[in-house]
């Protein structure tokens, strides 16, 4: 499975851990930017990803900013695209679980490379259960 990965400035400098982690699971990843510490818009890197992700059907992405918040909301404009800002190794494990969720989003700020780490074995530890879950995924895509 392909990843693609994009920051605004506030998440340059973990991007870099990320993409180690993700790397050391065999995972190939598309870094799509920033790529220096300097001010960026963060929904121009939000709208890459999403674009990427639903363009290249069966991909994820990951995307950090200093929250969260604003790559959840911009990424989540784009049709297919369920972004979801996670905090810990539970919100990813139930984001995948039961909102297929294709876009992971969490704040540099807000978390550390140790949170971090649990997140993502959150996510990847997690498969989309279906069922009950399916419904509600296709309602969100009805909008």
């Amino acid at each position: 499975m392909k990843y693609f990965i994009g920051t605004d400035h506030a998440g340059f400098e973990v991007k870099e851990f990320v993409i180690s982690l993700l790397e050391e699971k065999g995972v190939e990843v598309e870094d799509l930017g920033c790529h220096s510490p300097d001010r960026v818009d963060y929904p121009d890197y939000a709208h890459k990803v999403a674009e990427a992700v639903a363009q290249n059907p069966g991909s994820m992405g990951i995307l950090i900013c200093g929250t969260g918040i604003g790559m959840s909301l911009s990424a989540n404009k784009h049709r297919g695209i369920r972004a979801a800002l996670c905090h810990d190794h539970y919100t990813a494990s139930m984001a995948r679980r039961h909102n297929n969720a294709n876009i992971l989003c969490f704040g540099a700020r807000v978390v550390g490379k140790g949170e971090i780490e649990s997140i993502l074995e959150g996510w990847f530890g997690s498969q989309f259960e279906g069922g009950r879950h399916a419904q509600r995924v296709e309602k969100i895509e009805e909008w």
